[in-house]
């Protein structure tokens, strides 16, 4: 029997390599933009065709290579940035194993334009397929200039599982103001399909956030540092009053490489406990800085994922730091733009005095004077004002209920023997749970989820005729956006309507929501817009998604948490009848169980 095991030819063995490094366009859009700032560039252009299958450009002002460079920079494992195993605990760089140029070649046809500063001529390496096609001298400008054109032209199978040139778009965004976020003294610019999308300016570390995300975001973010000899930490985070349901605007670095870390996350969320209602997330940037010797970075080709010696102490001090910076600035003014963050100490200057706070006192007052004796005029003008902040539960439940009560479908066979069985009544515990008595013992339903069931079926009854109505809101509501999310509203706006959401745009990442569905309340609507552009967001195949059940389960969603509420008996009578009218009574839309029935035989065993 012969041998079967042979070494691969080098194009394979590098096609096979490149796919855990460059796995889409934006993953080629990442390693380009962190050579140009590890070259040491201070202007960045990257240019974009068809979100990136076409052209990815990169152009920078940096050091620039030398002929020899030039060529051996496509070489694999060939890097400038470490020289032996010890080195790998002391990066300082943003790549480090000479593996991302390599791989890109591998897998497309790419061209180098390069200067040295101090040199008059500068070469360019043609390349494709890892195979070098040509290098010559050329007149160009000092620095680097990539040309990544075709990504995965010899690897059709890998070309054909690209989605969308939108979804594509977003990615490349994505990975694009991770950059520009942590790098405000470099001047950054998008371009794509000739249409300038980014023009950042060098800035301060604020003003580059807010230039990203946008002028709404200036009055809300609060500064956030803390030194020990062991880190330094410094960034924003948002007030607690602009907490989402959504975690979207958050970014986490360390040593200016974007991370994901859960356990620091959960440090900067847990700042906020008892501050933010439960479910809502608070939008944050925050910069660690720490010796490169107390952390290790190489355990994932992508580099967002690093491990920290001692990460019981950063935890404790990012919580504190947070948590410090919402009680210090949280109740302060609006934030000037143009102006730093000074963190004083709240120290007195030298012959400055507090004065005690004045306290205005009533010399009429009369304890025992009984409180009726205030002169009607006065009781009605109070009774009045208080009405007019009085919730108005019964009409605003009356509307919320009538949407979905339209759509109901009569009770079945089946909720009508439930309803014979339930005359001895209905009992809710703590408004989330509905109990009564049947056949076999007593019945238990999580009132939120029963609630997601019908009106999951109610709007999904409603999009397959002509809609979800919508009503208008008589002050439109302003929503403001990244740059992706953006992207996304704009391409969904025809399915967003059916939804009975009617969106217009009042600036480039500014809309104005002038109707909302019908039974909602502003407030449930912009959650739900904000939840429904977050999963689409998440979903990967978005061209193959089902968008109106994802949306119609959104609102569901979110319709039936903000109606849980005291109930009476008609009231239980009917929500019951209305589940077992629906097509799948016992699991929500999310797969989750809505009811349990408990056999008498388990009830008189817990007695026992």
């Amino acid at each position: 029997m012969p041998d079967l095991i042979q070494l691969l030819p080098e194009s394979v063995s590098n096609q096979i390599a490149a796919g855990e490094v460059i796995q889409r366009p934006s993953s080629a859009v990442k390693e380009l933009l962190e050579n140009a700032i590890d070259a040491g560039a201070d202007s960045i252009q990257l240019i974009v065709k068809d979100a990136g299958k076409t052209l990815i450009q990169v152009v920078d002002d940096g050091c620039g290579m030398s002929p020899t460079d030039a060529r051996l920079c496509f070489e694999r494992h060939a890097t400038s940035k470490i020289h032996q195993a010890q080195d790998l605990f002391a990066i300082r760089s943003l790549g480090f194993r000479g593996e991302a140029l390599a791989s890109i070649a591998a897998i497309a046809q790419v061209e180098l334009r390069t200067r040295r500063h101090e040199d008059e001529i500068g070469t360019q390496v043609l390349i494709e397929g890892t195979e070098v096609i040509d290098q010559q001298p050329i007149q160009c400008q000092a620095g680097s200039t990539f040309l990544v054109k075709n990504l995965f032209f010899n690897v059709p199978a890998r070309r054909a599982f690209l989605k969308s040139e939108a979804v594509e778009m977003r990615h490349i965004i994505e990975e694009f103001e991770r950059v520009a976020l942590v790098y405000p003294e470099i001047q950054f610019s998008l371009v794509h399909n000739g249409r300038t999308v980014f023009q950042l300016l060098k800035s301060t570390q604020k003003q580059r956030i807010v230039q990203i995300m946008g002028n709404h975001l200036n009055p809300l973010i609060v500064p956030v540092e803390e030194q020990t000899d062991f880190i330094k930490i410094h960034g924003f985070t948002t007030k607690p009053e602009y907490s989402k349901k959504i975690r979207g605007e958050q970014y986490l670095f360390t040593n200016g490489r974007y991370v994901k870390i859960p356990y620091l996350q959960h440090a900067i969320e847990s700042a906020y406990q008892g501050l933010i209602p439960q479910g809502s997330f608070p939008s944050y940037f925050i910069y660690i800085q720490i010796d490169p010797s107390n952390i290790d970075v190489n355990i994932h080709p992508t580099k967002t994922e690093i491990k920290f010696i001692n990460e019981n102490l950063i935890y404790a001090v990012l919580k504190a730091a947070t948590r410090k910076s919402i009680g210090q600035f949280s109740i302060s003014g609006t934030i000037n733009f143009d102006e730093e963050w000074a963190f004083g100490d709240g120290e007195l200057k030298p012959g400055q005095t507090i004065k005690p706070p004045k306290i205005h006192v009533n010399p009429n007052y009369n304890p025992f004077q009984h409180q009726n004796s205030q002169p009607s005029h006065e009781r009605r003008n109070l009774e009045n004002w208080q009405k007019l902040y009085e919730f108005p539960e019964k009409e605003q439940r009356k509307n919320k209920d009538e949407y979905s009560a339209q759509l109901s479908s009569p009770p079945s066979q089946e909720s009508v023997a439930i309803k014979k069985e339930n005359e001895r009544g209905f009992l809710q515990v703590h408004k989330k749970y509905l109990m009564t008595v049947v056949k076999s013992g007593v019945m238990l339903i999580d009132i939120e989820k029963a609630k997601q069931r019908i009106f999951y079926e109610n709007f999904l009854q409603a999009l397959e005729k002509e809609g979800i109505p919508s009503q208008q809101e008589i002050f439109p509501l302003n929503i403001h956006l990244g740059q992706a999310e953006s992207l996304l509203v704009n391409q969904m706006k025809p399915t967003l309507a059916l939804m009975g959401f009617t969106i217009d745009n009042l600036s480039t990442n500014t809309f104005v929501i002038q109707g909302i569905p019908q039974g909602m309340d502003a407030s449930e609507a912009r959650e739900s817009l904000e939840t429904i552009i977050d999963s689409l967001l998440r979903e990967e195949d978005i061209e193959h998604a089902d968008i109106r059940v994802i949306s119609a389960k959104t609102m569901a969603a979110t319709l039936a948490r903000h109606q849980l509420r005291p109930m009476n008996e008609e009231e239980m009578r009917t929500l019951t009848d209305q589940l077992f009218s629906t097509a799948m009574p016992s699991l929500s839309p999310f797969g989750e169980k809505i009811l349990n029935i408990i056999p008498l035989e388990s009830i008189e065993e817990l007695l026992k």
